[in-house]
């Protein structure tokens, strides 16, 4: 099978609604069981995909973020929760994973760890939607910090890693179907904000 091709730079406007063109991807891996979201944070995304009607379950480490996410989505069942614990899906597999720009935080073994525990909580053929700091995101912490690993600072006093598309093919190399990645440039934040989207299939 030809090799994903990485797409050119898009600059996105700001807070636009990245997940709308994926949902009809979740909507369908859905029905093999709920979607989880992993740092749901203030929740912008678990509303929108509450508002799919989607079952859900998010999470964030952040008692304050998840319970302001609890009010956005009451339909969500949201937890305050470390990617590092037991995934909240009470033996059921996942139909898919939303996880954006929250798995940056770890060293890198962990962050391997954390990849093979999201492609075990998936049914068969499920689907991971991913985002993450990409290594050109100078205005977001990717230069100017002190360096604790390869691409990986102390970016005011946290940890924060940053990919190059070898580091993301890298991450997902053992069991993942790469559907789509690409790289945008994002000025929802403020300043333009570098990162590379990933839509992955586990396969069996």
């Amino acid at each position: 099978m030809k090799s994903p091709e990485v797409m050119p730079a898009a600059v996105e406007a700001p807070r636009a609604p990245w997940l709308e063109r994926w949902l009809p991807l979740l909507r369908e891996a859905g029905r093999a069981g709920p979607v989880l979201e992993i740092g749901c944070g203030g929740g912008e995304d678990t509303e929108r995909l509450a508002a799919a009607g989607l079952e859900l379950v998010a999470f964030d480490v952040s008692a304050a973020a998840a319970a302001i996410a609890a009010s956005r989505a009451p339909a969500a069942r949201v937890l305050c929760r470390d990617a590092r614990q037991p995934f909240p899906l009470d033996g059921r597999q996942a139909g898919a994973v939303v996880a954006s720009l929250s798995l940056h935080y770890f060293p890198w073994d962990e962050t391997l760890d954390i990849v093979s525990r999201i492609r075990q909580c998936l049914a068969p053929g499920g689907k991971l939607l991913c985002r993450l700091n990409a290594t050109d995101d100078h205005h977001y912490g990717a230069s100017g910090h002190p360096e604790i690993g390869p691409d990986y600072y102390l970016v005011d006093g946290a940890p924060k890693r940053f990919f190059n598309e070898r580091a993301v093919r890298g991450l997902f190399a053992d069991g993942w179907r790469m559907l789509s990645l690409e790289h945008h440039v994002t000025g929802k934040y403020g300043l333009p904000k570098a990162l590379w989207e990933a839509a992955l299939a586990r396969e069996a």
